[in-house]
């Protein structure tokens, strides 16, 4: 719980304060997550404090770029993304202050990376969906990588344009290096039909335009805690045995050096990795993973234990060389 004391007292997010100065100016929040997890977020802890919260979305890469661009003239104070490549290159940059130690100590050292120039605030696991009367379980891929294999050819759907696949992507060239990255990569264009978005490539499979295909597990919990018409055929694949198709990518968020009121964009970071935002997470419809404070995940996902997934420090998620790797391969 916060107490909001005054506007020259201090914000304090459990036991934790940071000083009350300037903050009737709000904060400001460019944001690639959910446009509905973030207001979520953003409408409690007003609600809590006081201070309002400006919200500006895009996508990872687009608002990664713009803070680039306006560097120190930045007007935002903090930076939510839906994967950690687009942190990095924010990092790289010098942009982030620190995040407060505290904020940093509730949430495990795996899900945030070792500079704690910023944190994460969410997960979402890769998984394989897989038509079940096109495919049985004797048929499913043992690791994402056979997927480049011939007989997998027009057989999966991919979408390798958005930030997701891209997130994907880099953690498999941290885990295999470029040479298997950009061998697998040429499998892709061989043999992957591309979608829009995950959602499209997950439909597709559904309605048997292809096999299976590659996406993150909250496009179909999410289909399946609505109408679940775009899933119900659906079988789930995960890698698990540490597979890069198991890997775990981490939402980020961090406190930018241009902000006017770094107190309050260090309150908000805290209230969104702190036990309160950490449950909104987990009772809303963004079927993410919560990662901090010792709150649990949505009770309709399996528990993140059992995943056996990679550890990838999130730091060395290189977001230039995929693109490059990428590019030469001609799936972007």
């Amino acid at each position: 719980m916060i107490a909001f004391r005054s506007l020259f007292a201090a914000i304090c997010i459990g036991s934790v304060c940071f000083p009350a100065t300037g903050q009737e100016a709000g904060i400001t929040v460019y944001t690639s997550q959910h446009q509905a997890l973030t207001q979520e977020w953003a409408d409690a802890f007003t609600e809590e404090t006081g201070i309002p919260v400006a919200i500006r979305k895009g996508t990872d890469i687009l608002m990664a770029n713009q803070i680039v661009q306006e560097g120190l003239n930045s007007p935002a104070d903090v930076f939510l993304t839906e994967n950690s490549p687009a942190m990095v290159m924010v990092e790289q940059a010098g942009l982030f202050s620190p995040v407060a130690e505290q904020t940093l100590a509730a949430v495990p050292e795996e899900f945030r990376p070792s500079s704690g120039m910023w944190t994460g605030i969410a997960a979402r696991t890769t998984l394989f969906v897989y038509n079940k009367e096109m495919l049985s379980e004797d048929d499913l891929p043992e690791s994402m990588l056979d997927l480049a294999a011939p007989e997998w050819q027009g057989r999966w759907g991919a979408a390798p344009a958005g930030a997701d696949f891209q997130a994907i992507v880099s953690a498999l060239l941290e885990l295999r290096g470029s040479e298997k990255t950009g061998n697998w990569l040429a499998g892709l264009k061989r043999n992957a039909v591309f979608y829009r978005g995950n959602f499209e490539a997950m439909r597709g499979a559904n309605v048997g335009e292809v096999a299976g295909a590659l996406i993150y597990n909250y496009y179909y919990y999410g289909d399946q805690g609505a109408t679940g018409e775009s899933s119900d055929k659906l079988g789930l694949h995960f890698f698990g045995n540490e597979d890069p198709g198991a890997f775990v990518s981490i939402s980020g968020g961090g406190v930018l050096k241009a902000s006017d009121n770094p107190e309050a964009a260090q309150a908000f970071l805290a209230f969104v990795t702190g036990p309160e935002g950490q449950a909104i997470l987990r009772d809303g419809n963004s079927y993410e993973y919560a990662i901090a404070s010792d709150i649990e995940a949505n009770p309709a996902l399996p528990p993140l234990s059992t995943l056996d997934y990679p550890q990838v420090d999130p730091s060395l998620l290189n977001a230039q060389e995929v693109v490059q790797l990428m590019t030469a391969a001609g799936v972007m």
